[in-house]
Formats: structure tokens, C-alpha cells, sequence
């Protein structure tokens, strides 16, 4: 009988598709079965149809949210306000994991949380996407600029008349921190509002413009 530690084995990281599975399980004629006994005793762990993990007490590492957001739905990267809260942008503790996707906007909660997708176009997608973590636990994530831009393009309470409109947006509402924001890349700022080519990002980015310059 192949045990949970003979798949472990096998597999080089503890997050595992249903055709890693199969190919671990290939002596039985009917893996379905035993996929079914390894989640009953809790030795996996289904996170979405076809996603899966190992039980905590056969995990190598921590498991990591932001691998298993690039997993769920891809092509995705962690962007919104889980990363702005990462990065220590914005006080809240964001608790559900928010990912832009090239895919469809979807919401899965899971075992390990909720993890919710936005839609963008390619040409929106692409610019400001990074590495995030190390060795098995790397995934892609917007940069912190890509964060902000990220979330201010998909917040449909915001629609900003003038320039003045997002003092209070950006440190009222969201409470940006403004150390934070100093401390940008301006060069990645304009990039990225370039392949928006919206509006809205490029009021947004002005603002930025003009309240880095009265600093200096």
C-alpha cells in the first residue's frame, strides 16, 4: 500500500496537483479511492479540485498563502491589499489573500483561507510583477508600486474629480503610510501607468508627482 510519507517522498514540495498524485499512486487501479482514504484520515489536505496539500505533520515547511494564490488560479500574482499590507503600506491586517489574475475575477475559500482574483488585461497584468520568497516558497507578487496602482484602478468607490480628491483617499481612507510612499520607485510609477493608459492612474500618479516634489 503507498503511504502518505512513500508520496511525500516523491513529491518535491508539499503542494501537489491530482497528476502528481496519479503518477505517485500508479500500482492501484482505482487512485481515486485512495486519494479519498489519504484526505478521509486528513494526510491531504484538498485545497481546490485538482490542488492539494499534505497534512500538517508531514509538511517540510510552513506552508506559504501567497505559493498556494499563484496556485489556485493562475496565471496570478499577489497584488491589492494583502501585498499593501505586507509591504506595511496600509495598518490593516488583511486577511483574506488578493491576487490579480489574467484569468477570470473568482473567489475560493479554502481550508486555508479565502483567496479572491481580479481580472486585468495583459498590458496591465505584466509591469511591476516581482519574485517574492525563496527556494520552494517563491512566488510572484506586485511590487509595491503595482500594489498601490493595483488597487486604486480596481476601487470602484473611488472615482477622483481633481488631483485634491486623493489626499483624502490615499491617507484617510486607505491610510497610506506616508514614509512608505516616499520611498517609491517614480521610474516603475510611470511604467506602470503607461500600460494602464487610464486616467484615473495618471491623476494618481501626478499627485504622487506633485506631493514628492513639495517634500523636497
Amino acid at each position: 500500500m503507498v503511504k502518505i510519507m512513500d508520496i511525500r517522498d516523491l513529491a518535491r514540495t508539499d503542494v501537489l496537483d491530482y497528476q502528481q498524485l496519479v503518477s505517485s499512486l500508479r500500482e492501484y487501479s482505482k487512485p481515486r479511492d485512495r486519494i479519498g482514504a489519504l484526505l478521509a484520515e486528513g494526510s491531504l489536505i484538498r485545497v481546490r479540485k485538482g490542488l492539494y496539500v499534505l497534512g500538517e505533520r508531514y509538511r517540510r515547511a510552513p506552508l506559504s498563502r501567497e505559493v498556494l494564490a499563484n496556485l489556485i488560479s493562475g496565471p496570478s500574482y499577489v497584488s491589492l491589499d494583502y501585498a499593501l499590507s505586507s509591504y506595511g503600506m496600509i495598518p490593516e491586517r488583511v486577511a483574506d489573500v488578493t491576487s490579480v489574475t489574467m484569468g477570470q475575477s473568482r473567489r475560493f475559500t479554502t481550508p486555508f483561507g479565502v483567496f479572491t482574483y481580479r481580472a486585468f488585461s495583459p498590458g496591465r497584468y505584466v509591469p511591476g510583477v516581482r519574485w517574492a520568497g525563496e527556494g520552494d516558497t517563491r512566488y510572484l507578487m506586485a511590487s509595491p508600486e503595482k500594489a498601490l496602482v493595483d488597487k486604486v484602478w480596481t476601487d470602484k468607490r473611488f472615482s477622483p474629480a481633481k488631483l485634491a480628491d486623493f489626499e483624502a483617499y490615499l491617507f484617510d481612507d486607505l491610510r497610506l503610510d506616508e514614509g512608505q510612499l516616499a520611498s517609491l520607485d517614480w521610474e516603475r510609477c510611470d511604467a506602470i501607468g503607461q500600460a494602464f493608459a487610464s486616467r484615473k492612474i495618471d491623476m494618481l500618479l501626478r499627485f504622487l508627482a506633485r506631493r514628492q516634489g513639495d517634500r523636497q
